[in-house]
């Protein structure tokens, strides 16, 4: 490794290596987020992954990349539904209870009329 072409090759073939695991973990989670596909038509896949790496992953992308895609955009949509669901549950962003607590804390003292009048206003806008 004396030149600069030699350390130039190297990377450029560990930037070709990584890519390949990543679209190798890739393929691996399609294969398993993939309800319509059999466990038997899953395991040739994974067995041709670890044959005939190279080739399965390109034949694997050529038949099944647009599903690969709409499985994955799917996937993030539930992902997102679920997230959105979750800080609905847990923000009690209700008016009414906004409300409620700017006047608690009003009527603590902690703070003034002012102020209940903005959170009251940003509350019911």
């Amino acid at each position: 490794m004396d030149s600069f072409w030699d350390w130039f090759w190297l990377m450029v073939w560990w930037f070709v290596f990584f890519m390949y695991l990543v679209l190798l973990f890739q393929i691996c989670a399609d294969l398993f987020r993939d309800r319509t596909t059999g466990g038997f038509a899953k395991a040739l896949w994974v067995a041709g992954l670890i044959l005939l790496p190279f080739l399965t992953a390109l034949i694997y992308l050529i038949a099944r990349g647009n599903g690969m895609a709409e499985r994955q955009v799917e996937q993030a949509r539930q992902t997102r539904a679920a997230t959105d669901a979750y800080i609905r549950e847990t923000a009690n962003t209700s008016p009414a209870s906004a409300i409620a607590d700017a006047k608690q804390l009003y009527d603590q003292g902690v703070i003034s009329a002012d102020e209940f009048a903005t959170l009251k206003a940003k509350a019911l806008a």
